[in-house]
């Protein structure tokens, strides 16, 4: 035997004597980059450092994700992934289908998330039968945040139907106030179209229309009455909304230069971490109407080979992120609530306290429903042909009878 092999062999059985630990790494692309965002990311970062992990932060700016994703096809392309990736709904499936997704399933059965989980939010984490995704929490999108002191100031109650917002919207812009705080990006022009969807058709319209992609809920009367509620609402706009990004809409109403935003809760968590105090400096209500519209953030694992140390940090990662402690701690932070059921409230506001009573309830008579502005409910195409009709019709002066028919041809060419 040369010195080589018996090198070679003293080396291999040192390894057997004393196997390798892996280090936990991870590369997580995201973006939560605004304020709110920024501190509950932070805070998982944290704890994965505290328990031995290497982070690598891989932010794209853009409250949409859109840039997000352009990056993560370009790293998939390339063979070199990232180890976790801020995606939800039907883009978690879509990635599978790709095979680039990997098997959490043994942590998830470890930690027992099929307990805690509510079972509909759960479907959207597995892939064919097995967890490829961890769920970090549970936003409502359909809100209206207000600016307390202003509608206070102007005898103005937060809106219950439409009418009455349209009403109070005219009182305040007669007034010299902004009534609608908006930014001008497609994804924001579609998360107030759905919201209005919602309240004006109600839940098994919105199923039928936006989930299910019926033509003729497409083509209805009622939707023609969606998007003429949406012209109006573009009067309630200030002339400087377009390309503004949502986080600085919602400084406008923190900072009293707007009364009120549509906009999902991660608004509050603006609002929080800029100091402000629910029922205090600013309120909150459901949009007109009835029914809870749910977008779920939540990791997926891309498949890292047989990189021990990325491996172990996608373990680390999952645990971390359904644990009760960052549930709480990450929710708090980010104006969401906790995708656990088993997670204790006391900590919440009020808004929160509503949103999971809302939840809850409307989980048993079909009203919980997945976003369709948000990736929780359509694939991209469909989703985006939607929102092409819906921008559109919001920069010009379409009428709702052409939106409508433009709507129907567009998905029906998507699909």
């Amino acid at each position: 035997m040369t010195i080589k092999h018996v090198i070679a062999a003293s080396s291999a059985m040192a390894l057997l004597a004393f196997p390798a630990v892996a280090e936990p790494t991870a590369e997580v692309l995201h973006w939560w980059t605004s304020g709110g965002e920024a501190k509950s990311v932070a805070v998982l970062q944290e704890q994965f450092k505290e328990r031995g992990g290497v982070w690598t932060d891989m932010p794209v700016a853009g409250g949409g994700g859109d840039a997000a994703m352009t990056a993560l096809r370009a790293r998939v392309l390339s063979g070199n992934p990232p180890t976790a990736v801020q995606l939800k709904g039907p883009a978690i499936q879509e990635w599978y289908e790709e095979g680039v997704l990997a098997d959490i399933s043994d942590v998830a059965e470890e930690q027992h998330w099929g307990d805690v989980l509510p079972a509909q939010i759960a479907e959207h984490m597995k892939c064919d039968g097995h967890w490829c995704a961890a769920p970090v929490n549970v936003h409502r999108v359909n809100w209206i945040w207000g600016n307390k002191k202003i509608l206070d100031d102007n005898g103005i109650a937060m809106p219950t139907t439409w009418e009455e917002f349209n009403a109070a919207a005219e009182k305040l812009k007669a007034a010299g106030i902004t009534p609608l705080a908006h930014g001008g990006q497609a994804w924001q022009d579609a998360t107030v179209f759905e919201t209005v969807v919602l309240g004006m058709g109600g839940p098994e319209f919105y199923q039928k229309a936006l989930v299910d992609l019926d033509m003729d809920a497409l083509g209805s009367d009622t939707m023609i009455k969606v998007f003429d509620e949406m012209r109006v609402l573009r009067g309630f706009v200030d002339e400087n909304y377009p390309g503004r990004d949502w986080n600085l809409a919602t400084a406008m109403v923190m900072n009293g230069e707007a009364a009120f935003q549509i906009m999902g809760d991660w608004a509050k968590g603006e609002f929080l971490a800029a100091g402000k105090k629910p029922g205090v400096d600013f309120t909150c209500a459901a949009t007109p109407g009835h029914g809870f519209l749910y977008n779920v953030d939540s990791f997926a694992m891309f498949d890292v080979g047989d990189d021990a140390d990325k491996v172990a940090g996608q373990k680390l990662l999952a645990e971390l992120i359904v644990a009760p402690s960052f549930q709480e701690t990450f929710n708090l932070n980010k104006g969401s609530i906790p995708v656990r059921t088993d997670v204790s409230l006391d900590k919440f506001d009020d808004c929160a306290k509503l949103s999971s009573k809302d939840m809850n309830a409307d989980a048993k008579d079909g009203s919980l429903l997945p976003s369709y502005a948000h990736g929780m409910a359509l694939r991209g195409e469909p989703a985006g042909a939607i929102t092409d009709v819906v921008t559109a019709h919001f920069n010009s002066d379409m009428t709702s009878e052409e939106a409508v028919k433009q709507l129907q041809d567009a998905v029906a060419n998507a699909m």
